[in-house]
């Protein structure tokens, strides 16, 4: 894939006032990287939810349709290399997004999206059964890269996975060509990683399990992933790079007691970190299972 690093990236998700979510995490990551962010939000909160009771305030659907519109038709519009879209504040939200990006696509082909299908985790679904449907069957399909977390698959696939085999074989067979699935479960047994699905590459940056992780960590890691691809790094590079800053930025936060990530803080970790991850190839373990 050739650099795009001079091109902007739309991204769509949620707003809290207080941490380091959705775009909060999103927005400075790529900005700091070196790139031109417009940031869509799609719900605005006080903090995430997993803090407690939020106010939420979400766009009336048509209102956030044709802010989308608009954005389509815009005459900067080819400005853009890339649309990153995480969790919507209601699944109305997902036809505008969709028809957003299929706009974009139309005015350039090489426009990568990334969709990070934002809707649970070990606990189940945090968001409206019809949101998930929604983004299952209406932005999935149109995605280049998706960024689910284990448990976001097994919703996606309607399976159970119990292994990182099950997790590669369900990913190839979902869709779409690049799936990069988070909280994938490590081969040491304190281990957790970063899965690498695509074509018949199947790829693990892997690190030790971090307890009490703050929120926001998938929202930096599709963020991270995307700017690395859209600095021509190749795929294995752009994953060890991803998951060693991810992982250094989220120990950082946890060593001094934060409950948020602290990217204004530990900035020069989204550039060059230093954490070592291990990198190991599946492909051949996968394909035999």
């Amino acid at each position: 894939m050739k650099s795009l690093q001079g091109k902007a990236v739309i991204v769509i998700s949620s707003h809290v006032v207080r941490g380091t979510v959705g775009n909060r995490a999103a927005v400075f990551a790529l900005e700091t990287l070196g790139f031109n962010v417009w940031a869509l939000p799609t719900v605005v909160l006080p903090w995430h939810t997993g803090h407690g009771p939020a106010t939420r305030i979400v766009p009336p659907a048509d209102k956030f349709a044709a802010l989308t519109a608009e954005l389509a038709g815009a005459p900067w519009i080819g400005e853009v290399g890339a649309v990153l879209s995480g969790y919507l504040g209601e699944a109305a939200q997902a036809e505008a997004v969709a028809a957003l990006v299929a706009s974009v696509k139309r005015r350039n082909s090489e426009v990568i999206y990334v969709c990070d299908p934002v809707i649970g985790d070990r606990d189940g679904l945090y968001v409206p059964e019809a949101t998930a449907v929604a983004i299952r069957d209406r932005l999935m399909p149109l995605a280049d890269i998706a960024t689910p977390n284990r448990y976001e698959l097994e919703w996606l696939s309607g399976r159970s996975l119990h292994g990182v085999n099950e997790i590669v074989d369900t990913a190839r067979a979902m869709g779409p060509a690049t799936m990069l699935v988070t909280s994938a479960p490590g081969v040491a047994a304190d281990g957790i990683g970063n899965l690498l699905v695509q074509g018949g590459s199947a790829l693990l940056a892997e690190h030790r399990v971090v307890e009490d992780a703050p929120s926001g960590v998938g929202d930096l890691t599709a963020a991270m992933f995307l700017a690395r691809r859209l600095a021509g790094d190749a795929p294995a590079d752009a994953l060890r790079s991803t998951t060693a800053s991810v992982y250094e930025v989220l120990s950082g936060a946890l060593a001094r007691g934060s409950n948020e990530l602290q990217l204004e803080t530990d900035a020069q970790s989204l550039h060059r970190p230093r954490a070592a991850v291990t990198l190991r190839d599946l492909s051949i373990a996968a394909t035999a299972h």
